[in-house]
């Protein structure tokens, strides 16, 4: 019989707010949950706002293992002005005049920086350099480069320009890779235009899977706490799945292992009664778990 930390098990989908961290998100949640077991995959920037991955109790043990590897996202730049973090959060560094800039012009910059590119992450992220994140030195005032990286944009489209004054601000669509910086699009684009870019508004819509229609606000989440998904649910979504026996079941979930079937890459193991027992990996002769979403104690 699952006891209360599965039943409470699972991921939840949350619509970010605008001026919070994904820290604060996992402190509400915690709160909400009443536990300390949660964590959140992917992070995102204070100013953007939309799909935040977060794990309850044991779910925090697949947010590690999910692929959540293409995101998706809508973002306004501006041309004729950038930053020194390449979003509206910064110090204004350049303003040129944009107006002159034409639509084809910019289509065709974009297009060089669609499909596999390499791209200088923005100084002001997470990235660790000799041991310090980036972000921490540009506080502190020290002077670093960042290498450029390889990122895939797999779309890059925009939706809509508006013209204000000397400034252009263009409405996009982006799907990527993860690890891309959408910050680092904006800069790019208008530097090589020559009138400077950043980011004014982001909104993640797809995260892997998930979606903001899988989504919950924080205010709905405090007044009625509830999963997007169960941990069953998540760990079938997330993965392909293999029907085993009860007695496979019982077998791998103290820690034995399955004969393969030749599945690549993690699958999830499932009893008759729908359950998600394990994530498990075949190599050479063994199927073997990297995750017991439910140990023998918790069945």
């Amino acid at each position: 019989m699952a006891d209360a930390s599965i039943e409470n098990a699972g991921l939840l989908v949350v619509d970010k707010v605008a001026g919070v961290t994904s820290h604060d998100v996992v402190s509400q949640c915690r709160k909400a949950f009443n536990t300390r077991r949660v964590g959140h995959a992917g992070t995102l920037d204070p100013m953007a706002t939309g799909v935040l991955v977060i794990g309850i109790e044991r779910a925090t043990k697949l947010l590690g293992l999910l692929s959540l590897t293409t995101k998706s996202y809508a973002a306004t730049i501006r041309l004729g002005q950038s930053t020194d973090s390449d979003d509206a959060d910064g110090e204004i560094v350049t303003t040129a005049d944009a107006s002159g800039v034409s639509d084809e012009e910019t289509a065709a910059v974009i297009a060089t920086l669609t499909g596999d590119i390499q791209q200088v992450p923005t100084k002001v992220s997470a990235i660790k350099v000799d041991g310090r994140r980036a972000h921490a030195l540009v506080r502190a005032g020290e002077e670093f480069e960042l290498q450029a990286r390889p990122v895939t944009v797999h779309r890059f489209e925009v939706l809509e320009t508006r013209r204000d004054g000397g400034f252009v601000d263009v409405d996009v669509e982006v799907d990527c890779s993860s690890g891309t910086y959408i910050r680092s699009l904006a800069r790019d684009l208008g530097a090589t235009l020559g009138v400077g870019g950043h980011l004014t508004a982001l909104r993640r819509t797809a995260v892997g899977p998930f979606t903001l229609e899988h989504s919950r606000t924080m205010e709905e989440v405090a007044s009625t706490p509830g999963l997007s998904l169960g941990i069953d649910d998540a760990a079938k979504l997330c993965f392909p799945h293999r029907d085993i026996s009860d007695a496979d079941a019982e077998s791998i979930s103290q820690g034995r292992w399955l004969e393969p079937i030749g599945m690549k890459g993690i699958y999830t193991v499932v009893d008759p009664s729908g359950q998600a027992i394990a994530l498990i990996q075949e190599k050479g002769r063994r199927a073997s778990s990297v995750m017991v979403v439910r140990p023998a104690t918790l069945r």
